[in-house]
């Protein structure tokens, strides 16, 4: 038998919060979606020495007033956390190399790419 919720979780784009992660050649950006969510809602962060993106967030509950009884709950409501390993390509600076914003829903995190480091050339005497 389906856990309902687990079912609920797999449902709630909020609580879910489906992220494609693109790599180009100047950075890696990663796209979430966070319907119905503004920039207040979400937090995006540097944890684990710098290492992993954090996105995190929470739709609140509606208050229940007196008197006020509910026929029908659809819409997701609660917290959500996501968390990326970056990969060594990306520079970080603390985070202020990184950008972040919300638009119409989605959530935009892009992570700018550190230089190409220079491998250097040494001949070695035989």
């Amino acid at each position: 038998m389906m856990d309902p919720f687990l079912s609920m979780i797999n449902r709630c784009p909020v609580l879910n919060t489906p992220t494609d992660w693109k790599e180009t050649h100047e950075a890696h950006i990663f796209t979430s979606d966070v319907p119905g969510l503004k920039k207040e809602d979400v937090k995006v962060e540097l944890v684990d020495d710098g290492r992993v993106l954090q996105l995190s967030g929470e739709r609140p509950h509606d208050d229940d007033k007196d008197g006020e009884k509910w026929h029908r709950v659809e819409r997701c409501r609660g917290k959500f956390l996501r968390r990326f390993r970056l990969p060594e390509n990306v520079k970080t600076d603390g985070g202020e190399a990184i950008k972040a914003s919300v638009e119409d829903g989605v959530l935009k995190v892009v992570v700018p790419k550190a230089e190409a480091k220079k491998v250097e050339r040494r001949v070695i005497e035989i």
